[in-house]
């Protein structure tokens, strides 16, 4: 496949993800945070653009390249941590679908990308971890916030892959490495079967709905914890069910405006969202 192709189906990914509107909670077209603005997020995707065709080119290794993006975004913008999940999902993606001789073998190949990555890796994500400024859920082995885990990793002989089956358990991005693109690949496929029907912005948030409603979000796990992750779940759960019987526009807009509110935005959501809509971006969806 071409590397410019692949890396710019990952670039669009991300730039379609930040503009649907409105995604209760997350920043999008009609709604910043305090630091972080919608074109903070326009910039990462902009700028990361070399170090996702570098990847479909899989001249590095998938640990380095994380570590890339993560620097290159911010050299962008000032906002901070904008992409650092969608990273972990759409760098292995993009290596992944520069290997492919068919669309139809990009999970194969994607599955075969992070059993592949070694110690190197581990050490490279634990640097880009550090410079990201990313939230985690302390654990007491191999914490993210310990730099002395990268002794541990060495010494421990643990891959990148090892390290996403110690914390998958607990996170969503960390899961889908385990599971092999397992969400990722079911939210491909309901953004594709609504964009003719619905266009790409509402396929969009419908999408993410339906993930909020039945995935408890990391992200809110860690900044707040698992029970208000699970209230925020079966509000979203009570509004996609509507959904099938009314319009709920005005109910999700609501429910947006109460999750900004209180500061609650589901980022690994959104990160699986991107992750979707590369996928859908590479097996040919237009709009």
């Amino acid at each position: 496949m071409d590397p410019s192709h692949v890396a710019r189906c990952a670039q669009l990914a991300m730039l379609l993800e930040v503009s649907a509107t409105p995604k209760p909670g997350n920043i999008d077209r009609d709604h910043n945070y305090t630091d972080t603005r919608f074109e903070h997020f326009l910039a990462s995707a902009v700028g990361v653009y070399p170090v996702l065709e570098k990847a479909a080119r899989s001249e590095s290794g998938a640990g380095a390249l994380i570590h890339e993006a993560v620097a290159e975004s911010g050299k962008w913008q000032k906002g901070g941590n904008t992409h650092f999940g969608a990273f972990l999902l759409l760098i292995p993606l993009v290596m992944a679908a520069g290997r492919c001789a068919k669309i139809t073998t990009l999970q194969w190949h994607a599955r075969r990308v992070l059993r592949e990555t070694t110690v190197e890796d581990a050490v490279e994500f634990y640097r880009a971890f550090s410079e990201a400024g990313v939230k985690v859920k302390p654990v007491d082995d191999l914490d993210l916030g310990d730099a002395a885990s990268i002794d541990k990793i060495k010494s421990q002989g643990l891959t990148l892959y090892d390290l996403m089956r110690i914390s998958c358990s607990y996170d969503m991005i960390a899961e889908e490495w385990v599971m092999g693109f397992r969400k990722t690949f079911d939210c491909a496929g309901s953004i594709q079967e609504m964009v003719e029907e619905k266009g790409i912005n509402d396929a969009i948030v419908h999408t993410f709905m339906f993930n909020l409603a039945f995935y408890k979000d990391t992200f809110i796990q860690t900044k707040f914890d698992s029970k208000k992750a699970e209230e925020v779940s079966l509000r979203a759960e009570e509004i996609f069910e509507k959904s099938f019987l009314e319009d709920v526009t005005d109910d999700i807009k609501a429910f947006d405006e109460e999750l900004l509110k209180e500061g609650i935005n589901p980022g690994s959501t959104a990160d699986i969202i991107i992750a979707g809509l590369f996928v859908s971006l590479f097996e040919g969806m237009r709009f």
